[in-house]
């Protein structure tokens, strides 16, 4: 049964829409976060590459921590298999300075209410 004080949905475009769908699951700021994260990545990565293993390849042998590995061959094969353990070492410290600096951004929009604070009880 239909009352009188339904109003039908009005009509909108694919346009309309669309923008809808993009304002309502926030997708524009998401975007932006995904171009700004992308760049703070290549920031960090040249950071650790150009001068944390520089500093770190000072108090190792080879001169560089992206270097290090170890090689072990397999006896029956022949074949060399490398383990390039320094190169992971780096990837390491990498994650952990872009793992810090969301955090430390997660506190300061949390600080401002800009994020809920999911770390405190409701």
């Amino acid at each position: 049964m239909k009352f009188m004080s339904e109003i039908p949905p009005v009509k909108q475009s694919f346009i309309q829409q669309f923008m809808g769908f993009l304002k309502t699951f926030g997708i524009i700021g998401l975007a932006i976060a995904f171009v700004i994260g992308a760049a703070a990545s290549k920031l960090v990565s040249a950071l650790v590459t150009d001068i944390i293993n520089p500093i770190v390849g000072l108090a190792l042998p080879s001169g560089d921590l992206k270097t290090l590995q170890s090689s072990i061959v397999n006896s029956a094969t022949g074949a060399v298999s490398e383990f390039k353990y320094g190169d992971f070492i780096a990837n390491i410290i990498d994650f952990v300075i872009i793992a810090l600096i969301v955090f430390v951004m997660y506190k300061v929009l949390s600080k401002f209410k800009l994020v809920d604070d999911k770390t405190k009880a409701a």
